[in-house]
């Protein structure tokens, strides 16, 4: 196994940031294709969400169709507006901060029927920032900062030190 498999990072080297999803590593420098790449994944994820509403929209002229009625279609309206939602709100806030994996695993279903509005939040972050950077960011440099504390030298000699 390597130094990276294992966790272990080389002392001089420091640690590495970790990779986000089509980004790579290019966002800590912004370089290789960085906005191009936030760009298409602004544009990819607006699509997905567009082709998914068509396809919701058939299911909704099935509903039509079928003549369920107008409360069962009501309710398969709002059950999709309202997981849409959370499902939005609860994706621009795991771009900030890690979900807690229990509430991850609770709301998977929820998450799953709005597919939609992660989609949303997904396109709408990538137009400021790659999904997940600032966390990234913030998780990166401060184990740059700890990797530079534990790295440094001390200064002169403990033995000389007092005591109080």
């Amino acid at each position: 196994m390597s130094d990276k498999q294992n966790g272990t990072q080389d002392e001089a080297k420091g640690p590495s940031p970790e990779p986000i999803r089509f980004f790579g590593t290019t966002w800590v420098n912004h370089d290789d294709g960085y906005r191009i790449r936030r760009i298409g994944a602004a544009t990819g994820a607006l699509a997905a969400a567009v082709a998914s509403c068509l396809v919701l929209r058939f299911a909704y002229e099935g509903l039509q169709l079928a003549e369920t009625g107008s409360f069962v279609t009501l309710l398969v309206v709002v059950m999709f507006a309202v997981c849409s939602a959370l499902a939005f709100r609860h994706s621009w806030d795991a771009y900030s901060k890690r979900p807690d994996p229990d509430r991850q695993a609770s709301l998977r279903g929820l998450l799953t029927i709005g597919f939609i509005g992660s989609l949303l939040a997904y396109s709408f972050r990538a137009l400021v920032e790659a999904p997940g950077e600032k966390l990234h960011r913030e998780e990166y440099e401060a184990a740059l900062r700890q990797h530079e504390k534990r790295t440094s030298r001390r200064a002169g000699n403990p033995k000389k030190r007092r005591r109080p």
